[in-house]
């Protein structure tokens, strides 16, 4: 029997925490986009897209690394959701990172492939949520419900009990 502080919150739980997540990280892109198009004089949007895309990259890297190493990011507190290692502990800067790089397969496939099948703006949004509802799926044939790129990564996401007031 896995102990109750193990347990790995429900899939529709771990779902609205990842649109919630999503929701917090405009707010990361607005204030990121801004101090790079400040920085770098860029005038038009299309300017430096790929430096652009280059610095989001290491931003989101930078939040989730940290927050995850002290556990949860501000959704994940929301949700009462905690990432640990495997055996319950919280996890390292380096294994953050990991998670970080591997937690992109639920965006990369699918862009890879729009890019390759030349898809417009509607076939996109549809193909990248049908990759979602299939990859957030798939957590089902896993024994204890983890994402893949969880178990790939050695680390696990727990229910964790709100702090008492």
């Amino acid at each position: 029997m896995i102990p109750p502080a193990f347990t790995t919150p429900n899939l529709k739980r771990r779902m609205a925490c990842w649109v919630y997540e999503g929701m917090l990280l405009f707010g990361v892109v607005f204030i990121s986009g801004y101090l790079f198009s400040t920085l770098s004089q860029t005038r038009n949007a299309l300017d430096n897209r790929h430096a652009l895309q280059a610095f989001l990259f290491l931003i989101f890297g930078i939040y989730f690394v940290w927050f995850w190493s002290k556990g949860q990011t501000l959704a994940m507190k929301t949700w009462h959701i905690r990432v640990v290692d495997s055996h319950g502990h919280a996890i390292s800067q380096q294994r953050a990172l990991g998670r970080y790089v591997l937690s992109w397969i639920w965006i990369l496939p699918p862009l890879a492939l729009v890019w390759w099948m030349g898809l417009n703006g509607g076939e996109t949004s549809l193909f990248f949520l049908a990759w979602v509802a299939l990859w957030a799926f798939a957590s089902r044939f896993q024994p204890d419900g983890q994402f893949w790129h969880d178990v790939w990564a050695g680390t696990r996401l727990v229910h964790s009990k709100p702090m008492s007031r």
